[in-house]
């Protein structure tokens, strides 16, 4: 008796409750394009604080006032002019605006890949190098990288302003970082052993 044709089998249309429940997929296409609001609206705000750094360093006062207000500062004297801490402050503002929108990147492109549809990017100059090998633990692994990057931007921007936030505060974004490092590292340790199963089952072998 002839074996089947694996080709053919992979082929062959799925019957229509299993169509239906792998076209659901389809309904996370209006979260991804919603991210891709979101990230209009990063870039947005990157530009509005980058805008009102050059109108600060030029010496107007409203930008100046704005920056204040939007990093959080405050200090016992007015200020009238751009300082090293305000302008640390708003850098580590705009570098944690990019951060996020790579997260989202990687969130948008590497879960459209993974979960909806291939995007058949292999031999574009433009692919990025990490999506070539995405799957969902990779994407894992990454995104947990991202929020402890972005947490430590966060971290330090706490620390170089902690004269306006109290102990409770500085120790609480303290032990939430830590919480996160111990996390990537417990999904990292976790992906690195499943990695391995499959290896050390076929050597058993």
């Amino acid at each position: 008796m002839a074996e089947p044709n694996p080709l053919r089998s992979r082929s062959s249309p799925l019957r229509p409750l299993p169509n239906l429940i792998f076209a659901s997929r389809w309904l996370q296409l209006p979260l991804y394009l919603g991210l891709i609001a979101a990230q209009a609206v990063y870039v947005f705000h990157f530009w509005v604080e980058l805008v009102h750094l050059l109108e600060a360093a030029f010496g107007s006062q409203y930008a100046l006032q704005q920056l204040i207000t939007s990093i959080g500062y405050k200090a016992t004297a007015p200020i009238e002019s751009l300082n090293e801490t305000v302008i640390m402050l708003v850098v580590l503002a705009l570098i944690d605006v990019v951060m996020i929108s790579n997260l989202l990147i990687m969130v948008i492109v590497g879960g459209y890949e993974t979960f909806v549809s291939r995007m058949n990017l292999e031999g574009h100059p433009d692919q990025p190098e990490w999506l070539s090998h995405v799957n969902a633990s990779v994407l894992k692994v990454k995104l947990a990288t991202a929020i402890i990057g972005i947490s430590s931007i966060h971290l330090l921007k706490t620390f170089i302003n902690a004269d306006n936030y109290t102990d409770r505060v500085l120790i609480a974004q303290t032990a939430i970082h830590i919480a996160f490092l111990l996390s990537a590292m417990a999904i990292a340790y976790t992906d690195r052993i499943m990695a391995g199963l499959p290896a050390a089952g076929h050597a058993r072998h």
